[in-house]
């Protein structure tokens, strides 16, 4: 997300309306549903995640341990086995 200032934007008279609720202070304006992305779709996010969880069902698949597989990858037992769980 990134920020614009409403005087680039927006006209004058809309302005004057929104600083009447807000005044000097930061609005969020959310997307039209319509205009919405899945999480992750606009970065690559999600492939990515999907291919670390193959890769960690793979190697859990081949005898190695959700231990081990937490501290390789930096997540919480808990979540390895909700990985796996996931995509066996």
């Amino acid at each position: 997300m990134r920020y614009m200032k409403a005087g680039d934007v927006l006209p004058p008279d809309l302005i004057d309306k929104i600083q009447s609720y807000i005044d000097g202070e930061y609005l969020y304006i959310p997307r039209r549903a319509s205009n919405r992305k899945s999480w992750g779709a606009a970065n690559g996010r999600r492939a990515q995640t999907q291919e670390r969880n193959r890769e960690i069902c793979g190697r859990y698949l081949s005898g190695v341990s959700v231990r081990q597989l937490s501290e390789q990858y930096f997540l919480a037992p808990k979540s390895i086995q909700k990985i796996i769980s996931g995509l066996k």
